[in-house]
């Protein structure tokens, strides 16, 4: 009695994907590249960027939107109209940085890349989280370290 309701709905296996992803089942810690092969095609000015309000540049969408590090434009997300990932699949820019959390996605890796670690997204991570917060971004545990053991060499080599 208990296997009587049945589901006559099939999904195809991208609606599979888009559910799984929606609601988590996929979520967990993700480990960001500190290379990829892709960074030559980023644009040369990444300190002059939109600020993170900036809406879709197709939809008009408010939220959820993502700055092609390649030619700067501002797209919406894949949870919304999926501008920017017709971007990538039009343009080929593979690089945007995400004004909902700052992360930076590369479409033909798939992968989140660590914009604080990789030279060349440095300073476009932190333009972007100055103008997000109106502060500069903190700084990460190897680098308090880093600071620390620096300061404490310099006490010590004065005595």
């Amino acid at each position: 009695m208990a296997n009587e309701a049945s589901s006559s709905t099939s999904l195809t296996v991208d609606e599979e994907d888009e559910i799984l992803m929606l609601y988590g089942s996929e979520s967990g810690w993700v480990e960001p590249l500190s290379y990829c092969d892709h960074l030559t095609s980023l644009s040369s000015d990444l300190t002059h960027i939109p600020t993170p309000d900036t809406p879709c540049n197709r939809c008009q969408h408010p939220a959820e939107n993502w700055l092609c590090l390649c030619c700067k434009e501002v797209l919406c997300s894949r949870f919304v109209n999926k501008h920017m990932l017709e971007h990538y699949k039009q343009s080929n820019h593979s690089i945007a940085l995400s004004f909902s959390d700052l992360s930076v996605w590369c479409f033909s890796c798939n992968a989140y890349l660590d914009a604080q670690v990789i030279m060349p997204l440095q300073s476009v991570h932190f333009t972007a989280y100055v103008l997000k917060f109106n502060e500069p971004p903190p700084l990460r545990a190897a680098e308090c370290i880093e600071i620390a053991g620096n300061r404490a060499e310099g006490s010590t080599s004065g005595n």
